[in-house]
This record gives structure tokens, C-alpha cells and sequence, in this order.
């Protein structure tokens, strides 16, 4: 179990302000000029050896994502950080803990991070649904360019450094990250074609690193208690502390800060008072937001809640928004209704998603209540392997997995219906 002295967001119920003064008693902006001192490569050669990988859902290391900024511009283009706290994935909810009872941690996140990458400025781009979440931002910013944190000579660094918070408008496809730098340019929020990579032309144009909230947030605590204290938590390649947001059939659902590669049953029964109607009514459980296809109960219990343990049972952490659904859920009527949030949400722009979700949900829909053909179980499957990996960014991919997974543990779910609605026999002729 984590000790409460080593975790990172010791605010995140709010049982104390967010405000500045609060957070300095906290430990937020101490010495962290000294931070700075230690010059840009430093900073990345230690996030690289913590072992952090990104918090928004694709785990890729955030330091080796760091080294990608140009370390100088050949032609006078400023480099930028984008924040993505966009948080639209259903079932997530972390970030938006950090922003309204945490929000310093953020911000001098964004100075350590956008300092290491040369960054000029860093653009915080919230959920446009955080209405008092944005309010609180919005102050805070205010507070740390009040009393120089940020702005000219950046907390007496020497360095100068805007944030700028800009709001959303409630569009799911913004949260991916070049869809983002449209909607901040102030253009209709579609995924960009890559290469170019926003590290070479992102933002504006200029090299950009797009990282979520909590890839920042942890950066200065990881500066002041080092690599090696983060990387003490969790197995091999899965490393640090990890915010998991545990909702659905729990007796007590929770946003809680636990080391990385607990097992689900243990984090569980000792922060959500157990399963529902007891570990038996456990029926499966989505564990990284609605875009990872679920597990079923006999898997999932041991299984290490990180990015490699969660892979080996055919899934993926994602955010860490772990959905948990006792055997009172309708579960193909919960995978249809995800099914329907991706068709809702598809930008439109590549034809095997616009055409595909719609379709996926249709048929789906006829799953619930029986009305297909056997035989339409496989052509659905078939669907969803032509529409993974053929669009220009994952909301394809997010629309095939959780079909694809109910297919794999539930089929005889969806033949059961089939069969009751008297379909199996005009199947047959």
C-alpha cells in the first residue's frame, strides 16, 4: 500500500485550499528556481530515469518524449507545451481533481516541463463542461503571475514563461493531441495527419509536446525527491504513482493515488469497500476508460493494474478509469451505449470511422435486443478489425476495442438473445 508520505497529490479530496499560499505549505514552488538551476538537460536525463510514462491513456515515456524538442531554433520559431486537460474519455475524472483542489502543482509542472523543452510559453486547453474547474485554474494562473512564479524571470530563474488557459467546447476528438493544436489555433478540432510530428511543426507551426495533466503535475515532486524515490513504486517499465478513478458497482467509488501494478482486487477492497454484493457479483470490468475493451471477473481479480498487466489479459490501462460492472448490468446494452458515445464523437473526417461507428452502433443495438442473425456476430467482429488502424487517429480504434472485447468474453451472451428472439431458426434457413 502507498504510505501517505509518499504521495504526490496530498490535496486531491480538497480538504484543504487550492490556493497558493495553501500550496506552498504543501510543498508546491519550494526552491523551485533551485529546480531550474539544474539546468535543461538535467531535468530530462531525471524524468527519463524515473521511469514515468505518459498518464493520458498511450504510455509512451515522457522523458524520451521530452528529448524530441529541438534544443535550439535554426529559424526563430518558439517551442510551446500544450497541456491536454481535455478529459472527455467516459469513466475518467483525475485531472479534473488536480485542476480544482491542486492546481499549483500544474502550473509549476508546466514551468519545470516547458523550461527542460525550451519552451516559450505553455497552453492549458480544459474540458469545456470544468466550468469551476477552469474558474479555479484561471485564478490560480493569476496567483503564480502575481507573485512571479510564472511570467518575465519565471520564479527568479531568469527564464521567461507564459501559461495560458484556453477552454474547450466539448468536443470528445479535441483530446487527441493534434486535434487539440487545431481547435487552439482556433480551427474545427480534427485530428492532423502525421508525419509532420508536433515536435517538428505543431502548434502554429512551431515544435509543440502535447502531455496530459498528470504527466505534469508529478514532474516537480519527481525534481525534488528524485528518480529513484518514483521509480521504487511498481514493477519493471511500469513505474511511479498513478491516479486511479474507480467508479460503477463499488461500494465506495473513489479518485485515489496508488502505486502502480496493485492488484485490482487489493486496490479494490482496500479503497472502494469491495465489489457490490461481494467479489462474486463481480461480472467484468473496463479498467483504463471506455476506449479498452473489458475484462471478465475471473481475470481481471490478480491482475497488476499497470500498462503490461493489463495487456496480458487483453486490455490496457488507458487513464486508469476503472469501470466495474456487477451481473445486475446489461452488458451488451453498456457496450452499445459506448458505441453510440464514439459514433456521437467521430469528427467525420476518415470514412472507415464516420461510416463505421454508426454502423457498429446499429448493429449493436440489434444485439441487445436480439433482433440479428447469428451470423451477424462475426460480420461485426470482421467491422471492427477494418476499422482499427485504418483512420487517422485512435478514435477508430477506440470504437473497434470495446466491441471486440464483449465479443471475445461474451459471445454467448449475444447468442442467448438471439436465440430467445426466435432469430436462430430464420438464421439457419
Amino acid at each position: 500500500m502507498l504510505a501517505d508520505k509518499d504521495r504526490i497529490f496530498t490535496n486531491v479530496y480538497g480538504y484543504q485550499p487550492w490556493g497558493l499560499s495553501a500550496a506552498q505549505k504543501r510543498g508546491d514552488w519550494d526552491n523551485t528556481k533551485d529546480i531550474l538551476a539544474r539546468g535543461q538537460d538535467a531535468i530530462i536525463e531525471e524524468i527519463k530515469a524515473s521511469g514515468l510514462r505518459g498518464r493520458g491513456g498511450a504510455g509512451f515515456p515522457t522523458g524520451l518524449k521530452w528529448s524530441f524538442m529541438p534544443k535550439e531554433s535554426p529559424d526563430g520559431r518558439p517551442s510551446f507545451l500544450v497541456i491536454n486537460a481535455d478529459e472527455s474519455e467516459p469513466g475518467s475524472c483525475k485531472d479534473r481533481e488536480i485542476i480544482r483542489h491542486d492546481p499549483h502543482k500544474l502550473i509549476e509542472g508546466a514551468l519545470v516541463a516547458g523550461f527542460a523543452m525550451r519552451a516559450r510559453a505553455a497552453y492549458i486547453y480544459i474540458r469545456g463542461e470544468y466550468i469551476r474547474e477552469a474558474e479555479v485554474l484561471f485564478a490560480a494562473v493569476q496567483e503564480a503571475y502575481d507573485a512571479g512564479l510564472v511570467g518575465k524571470n519565471a520564479a527568479g530563474s531568469g527564464y521567461d514563461f507564459d501559461v495560458f488557459v484556453h477552454r474547450g467546447a466539448g468536443a470528445y476528438i479535441c483530446g487527441e493531441e493534434t486535434a487539440m493544436i487545431e481547435s487552439l489555433e482556433g480551427k474545427k478540432g480534427q485530428p492532423r495527419l502525421k508525419p509532420p510530428f508536433p515536435a517538428g511543426a505543431g502548434l502554429y507551426g512551431c515544435p509543440t509536446t502535447v502531455n496530459n495533466v498528470e504527466s505534469i503535475a508529478v514532474a516537480p515532486t519527481i525534481m525534488r525527491r528524485g528518480a529513484a524515490w518514483f521509480s521504487s513504486f511498481g514493477r519493471e517499465n511500469n513505474k511511479g504513482t498513478k491516479l486511479f478513478q474507480i467508479s460503477g458497482h463499488v461500494n465506495k467509488p473513489c479518485v485515489v493515488e496508488e502505486a502502480m501494478s496493485i492488484p485490482f482486487g487489493e486496490m479494490i477492497e482496500r479503497h472502494c469497500g469491495g465489489i457490490r454484493g461481494g467479489k462474486d457479483n463481480l461480472l467484468a470490468v473496463i479498467p483504463g476508460g471506455s476506449s479498452v475493451p473489458l475484462v471478465p471477473a475471473a481475470e481481471i481479480w490478480d491482475a497488476p493494474m499497470d500498462f503490461d498487466g493489463l495487456k496480458a489479459v487483453g486490455s490496457g490501462l488507458g487513464t486508469a478509469a476503472v469501470i466495474v460492472m456487477d451481473k445486475s448490468t446489461d452488458i451488451v446494452k453498456a457496450i452499445s451505449r459506448i458505441s453510440y458515445f464514439y459514433k456521437h464523437e467521430s469528427c467525420g473526417q476518415c470514412t472507415p470511422c464516420r461510416e463505421g461507428t454508426g454502423w457498429m452502433w446499429r448493429v449493436m443495438e440489434r444485439l441487445r435486443t436480439g433482433e440479428a442473425a447469428v451470423e451477424e456476430i462475426d460480420m461485426l467482429f470482421q467491422v471492427t478489425k477494418q476499422v482499427e488502424g485504418h483512420t487517422i487517429c485512435a478514435l477508430g480504434d477506440a470504437a473497434a476495442w470495446p466491441i471486440q472485447g464483449l465479443i471475445k468474453h461474451f459471445r454467448p451472451e449475444l447468442e442467448r438473445r438471439i436465440a430467445e428472439a426466435g432469430n436462430m431458426v430464420e438464421a439457419a434457413e
